[in-house]
């Protein structure tokens, strides 16, 4: 029998929300009984033209798929070499770039999504205002073009979560005070935050910028959006609430980080975490009670809930348990956005399953099924992958936007011969029996984490983005595994402190994403090499600014090259460098070779690296910056508010707090971005 599961440690024990969030993805709340990545690795390895609708929805679409197949094409080609020189890791209060490039913001926290938009105050802020304004943390980014040219498009950035701290003067951190601030306006301005942003952008004489007046500019939020839900779990009786008995309409989306763009164009939206908006008032020395009890008790317990991040459950009935116990059950999903369609609806995709997602990318099969992979982003805890029942019709949107309704979701087992093995999480498939607490497969979906376990799933550490290639490849980020004790070590686990995490690469046979088996291999062990403890691997010519810690999300540019970003969170001290972006060689002779490309500012991390289908733009999203591990900064020595910053970027203006950025990235000869 497994050890019991550890409850997540209280989120006053971290000196600011982004520090919370990061420790939330550390608290290992998987079985302790099932092999972990570590010990696989070990046991394998002995050591180791689109203005006011001049072109038509169907037209865009084409525009998108014709783009995507040759970005697709060329990933699957040997890509060519980085062109540029790296900089100079370290930290400091602003963001540099590699030389030949420019480095501009396009949208911050704030900004204008439609003409009628305030002016940005942030000392007066409402909810009405926020939600015509581009929203908080800026994570996930993708482009969908609008015109042949390349001079227009669709930004689409998801807005993960919000830090009351650093939004709003004079408030400080309120979890630690028991939200003794917080008022029901200001909880709406932070669901209003929430969500995602579509805007159009146009690049003029070289630059790009926003159209607030773009027909298709859209707010997504917590706190108002109608979303359906479909799949398995639709309309089951663990879906339904008060204000939706039908369990097939929820109002908003949480926690999206990573996502992804599909081959027909469309947005995903993944729910990471969702477990710390959910409330109680059941207190054991003003505590979350451990066992709140209830049909839902084990499910809660496997996914961490009730985090009490927020106090949203005050003001709102959806976010607390004790009210409405099935609420936390429409949360956790893949959602569907059509950009093209700012009035539709969008979708919650319950047949790919329920867990932390960390991002959704997306494939064309070689026999036309569509398959998407994703990380649950926790200690231990697993990488999973859909394919759908359907196939893909090439400008048949309609039809392409029903295919992740109905599928098979999978988990991986990753074994020491160097093989990953694909395990179906099917009702009645194994132990995904009644007898188990999985009476149909809607309750397999909901828990797909208890699915997983059952299974035997492998225990991963931390991962994050999944992308895959046409020609069968898929790389598999893990940000880091800093549970294992040194007491915990053995000869099949030999980092019991994986502070740096790592990046796997899988190959399908033939190319095919729907095979059963996989091969992989570890690319990279991250860390700095100079210190054998680490235990760190690259190749042998990554500079001492090139190696990174804690990968995070990724993506291939046009010439079929990776792109990483990273976050390592307050624990950047450890290496002395700023979270930023990295140019990984996969192939030949720069396999394993890393460079440093963009480097964030102090407190910040990388996200979502997005380029234009010609490789020559690239969109990065730089969220919560002068926040992370501000205490450790030389010269500050203390954790940053609104009203005491350790940076002002982007704006360095006095009257402003630190924004949440959108950066695009150019060549200054125009020419492809990392040469």
């Amino acid at each position: 029998m497994s050890s019991p599961i550890r409850y997540p440690v209280p989120l006053e024990a971290y000196p600011n929300r982004a520090a919370a969030f990061e420790a939330a993805d550390d608290v290992p709340l998987s079985p302790d009984g099932a092999a972990t990545l570590g010990e696989v690795i070990e046991t394998r390895y002995s050591r180791r033209a689109v203005i006011q609708g001049a072109l038509g929805v169907a037209a865009i679409a084409a525009l998108w798929e014709n783009g995507l197949a040759m970005a697709q094409a060329s990933a699957a080609n040997p890509p060519v070499a980085f062109g540029f020189d790296e900089i100079v890791a370290g930290i400091d209060e602003r963001h540099h770039v590699a030389g030949g490039h420019r480095a501009d913001i396009l949208i911050r926290w704030g900004d204008p999504v439609f003409a009628d938009a305030p002016p940005f105050d942030p000392r007066n802020q409402s909810a009405e205002s926020q939600l015509r304004q581009f929203g908080y943390n800026c994570d996930y980014v993708g482009f969908v073009p609008l015109d042949a040219e390349g001079t227009r498009g669709l930004l689409c950035v998801n807005h993960e979560y919000t830090s009351e701290e650093m939004m709003f003067p004079g408030l400080g951190r309120q979890d630690r005070s028991g939200f003794k601030g917080m008022t029901r306006e200001l909880a709406m301005v932070e669901m209003a935050a929430h969500g995602g942003t579509i805007i159009e952008i146009e690049r003029r004489d070289g630059r790009w910028a926003t159209v607030p007046a773009g027909r298709y500019n859209r707010r997504i939020s917590t706190l108002e959006t109608e979303m359906s839900i479909d799949g398995p779990a639709a309309g089951s009786s663990r879906m339904r609430t008060g204000r939706d008995p039908s369990g097939t309409r929820v109002t908003g989306t949480l926690n999206n980080c990573a996502g992804g763009i599909t081959p027909w164009g469309t947005y995903l939206m993944a729910e990471e975490n969702f477990h710390g908006y959910f409330w109680t008032d059941t207190l054991e020395n003003g505590k979350p009670a451990k066992d709140l009890g209830g049909p839902e008790a084990r499910s809660w317990k496997r996914y961490g809930m009730p985090g009490m991040w927020y106090d949203w459950g005050r003001y709102d009935e959806r976010f607390n348990l004790d009210k409405e116990p099935n609420e936390a059950n429409r949360f956790g999903w893949i959602v569907e956005v059509d950009p093209l369609d700012p009035a539709s609806m969008p979708v919650k995709h319950t047949a790919l399953g329920r867990f932390r997602h960390e991002g959704a990318e997306s494939i064309v099969a070689p026999d036309g099924r569509v398959v998407v992979y994703s990380g649950d982003d926790a200690r231990f805890d697993y990488v999973y992958r859909f394919v759908s029942r359907e196939r893909y019709r090439e400008g048949d949107r309609a039809h392409n936007m029903r295919l992740l309704t109905e599928g098979t979701l999978s988990v991986a087992r990753f074994d020491a011969q160097g093989r990953v093995h694909w395990l179906p999480l099917v009702h009645g498939t194994g132990p995904l029996t009644p007898e188990n607490g999985f009476a149909d497969q809607a309750d397999v979906v909901i828990d797909a984490r208890l699915a997983a376990d059952a299974l035997g799933a492998t225990r991963m550490d931390r991962p994050e983005d999944v992308e895959p290639t046409a020609d069968g490849r898929v790389y598999v980020m893990l940000t880091n595994n800093a549970d294992r004790k040194p007491d915990e070590t053995d000869p099949a686990n030999p980092r019991p402190a994986n502070a740096f995490g790592h990046v796997i690469e899988m190959r399908a046979p033939g190319g095919d994403h729907t095979a059963d088996v996989f091969d992989w291999e570890v690319l990279v062990r991250c860390g700095d090499p100079a210190i054998a403890d680490v235990g760190a691997e690259w190749h042998p010519a990554t500079s001492a600014n090139g190696w990174f810690a804690s990968p995070d999300n990724c993506a291939f540019d046009a010439a079929g090259r990776l792109w990483i970003s990273t976050d390592q969170g307050s624990n950047w001290k450890a290496t002395g460098h700023a979270d930023g972006l990295y140019a990984l060689g996969t192939v030949g002779e720069e396999r394993g070779r890393s460079r440093l490309f963009f480097r964030a500012p102090v407190g910040a991390e990388v996200c979502g690296p997005c380029f234009t289908p010609d490789g020559t733009s690239l969109f990065l999203a730089v969220q919560h910056p002068g926040v992370d591990g501000t205490k450790d900064f030389p010269g500050f020595g203390r954790n940053a508010t609104f009203d005491d910053p350790v940076t002002r970027w982007p704006d360095f203006d006095p009257s402003l707090p630190p924004r949440p950025s959108v950066v695009v990235v150019t060549r200054e000869d125009g020419g492809p971005v990392g040469g």
